[in-house]
């Protein structure tokens, strides 16, 4: 039997769908931990899934150093509109573009590659697999651009 109130924090903390929180927490005997780790096996499994799916919505997400001197761009694609104004989108985007202009990298695949600012024991794709199973469809980074004064 699922802990409720275990359930209720996996959500919060993961942002993943009721039913598959429970589903995690049944397979792990309510470990949250261990569930956590299933949600992360399945949203890789997920991510591959939906590679193939035309991603034709998304934004464009900007971010500026607070000196002015770095900036980027990067453009989040998604399948539906219904996604890409989703709050979480919009913060996921914010928080690409913060790492583009953080931390230099000349392709997509280095960019993927990255550990992720905020939380170093993530990479970048990590980021995008835990996207695709929190939203259910494909997203993907289509392209980034960074800018330094003088470069």
């Amino acid at each position: 039997m699922v802990d409720y109130k275990k359930l209720k924090q996996l959500r919060e903390e993961t942002g993943v769908s009721f039913s598959l929180c429970k589903k995690a927490l049944e397979e792990a005997k309510n470990d949250i931990a261990k569930a956590k780790q299933k949600l992360i096996k399945w949203g890789a499994s997920k991510a591959e899934e939906k590679a193939d799916r035309e991603t034709k919505q998304g934004g464009i997400f900007s971010y500026t150093h607070h000196n002015n001197k770095v900036s980027s761009l990067v453009e989040l694609q998604c399948e539906t509109d219904f996604v890409s104004g989703n709050k979480e989108f919009q913060e996921l985007g914010k928080e690409l573009s913060m790492q583009v202009a953080s931390v230099k990298s000349d392709t997509l695949d280095e960019l993927l590659e990255q550990e992720y600012i905020r939380e170093p024991a993530k990479k970048i794709k990590d980021l995008l697999k835990e996207a695709v199973l929190k939203f259910g469809e494909n997203i993907k980074i289509a392209r980034f651009v960074r800018w330094q004064v003088g470069e």
